[in-house]
C-alpha cells in the first residue's frame, strides 16, 4: 500500500463552553512599568517576611529545647545536691546496723545503740528541713482537709468535735506544696447514752 503524502487534516478545534463562539479571546494588557516595579517591591518584602519567619520559627524552636535541656539540667543538679547531703546519713545507719549486729547487748550498748540512731534520724530531718521538707503537726488541731486525711472518729467530750485527737502518720508539705496528707483520728460528739429506765 502507498502512503498518502497528503498530510491528515487537523482535528477542528472544540469550541470552550464558556467563551461564546463568535467572541474573540484578547489576551490580558502588559503591566505598566510602575505596576511591574511595585509588583516586584512587593515580591522582596514577601521574602523578607517569609525569610523572618523561618528565622523566627527556628529561633523558638532552639529555645524550647534549651529551656527543656536547662529545667532537665537544674533538675538533676537539685537531685545530686541533696543525695550528696543524704549519703552521710546512709553511712551512718550503716554503722549504726554493723554495730548492732557486732556487739554484745548489754543495756549501756542498747543505749548508746539508740542515742546513735537519734542523732542519725535527727541529721536526717535537718537536711530534709534545708531542703524545704516541712513536717505536718496534726495532733490537737482542728481537722482540715486541705492538708490531713481522717481514717476514723472516736467519741469522746474531752476535745471538741472535728478536733485532731490522735496522728496515726506524719503528713509532709515541700515549700506550701503538700506531699503528703497527715493521717488522723477525728473527734466527735458522744452519742447520747439510751435512757433504760425510761417510763
Amino acid at each position: 500500500m502507498k502512503k498518502s503524502d497528503k498530510p491528515a487534516d487537523p482535528k477542528p478545534e472544540t469550541p470552550r463552553p464558556d467563551v461564546p463562539p463568535d467572541e474573540a479571546i484578547v489576551p490580558a494588557p502588559a503591566p505598566a512599568a510602575e505596576e511591574l516595579a511595585a509588583l516586584r517591591e512587593r515580591a522582596a518584602k514577601a521574602d523578607e517576611f517569609w525569610d523572618r519567619l523561618l528565622r523566627t520559627t527556628a529561633d523558638l524552636e532552639n529555645f524550647k529545647k534549651r529551656a527543656a535541656r536547662e529545667r532537665i539540667e537544674a533538675g538533676q543538679a537539685a537531685s545530686i545536691a541533696l543525695l550528696q547531703k543524704l549519703l552521710p546519713v546512709l553511712d551512718h545507719f550503716e554503722m549504726a546496723q554493723s554495730a548492732a549486729q557486732t556487739a554484745a547487748a548489754p543495756p549501756s550498748g542498747i543505749q548508746s545503740l539508740q542515742a546513735g540512731i537519734a542523732m542519725v534520724q535527727q541529721q536526717f530531718k535537718s537536711i530534709l528541713a534545708e531542703s524545704g521538707l516541712e513536717e505536718i503537726d496534726a495532733t490537737g488541731k482542728p481537722f482540715d482537709p486541705l492538708i490531713h486525711e481522717a481514717v476514723s472518729q472516736i467519741e469522746t467530750a474531752d476535745v471538741p468535735e472535728g478536733q485532731v485527737v490522735r496522728q496515726v502518720r506524719k503528713g509532709y508539705r515541700l515549700r506550701e506544696r503538700l506531699l503528703r496528707p497527715a493521717t488522723v483520728i477525728v473527734a466527735k460528739k458522744p452519742s447520747a447514752v439510751p435512757n433504760d429506765h425510761a417510763a
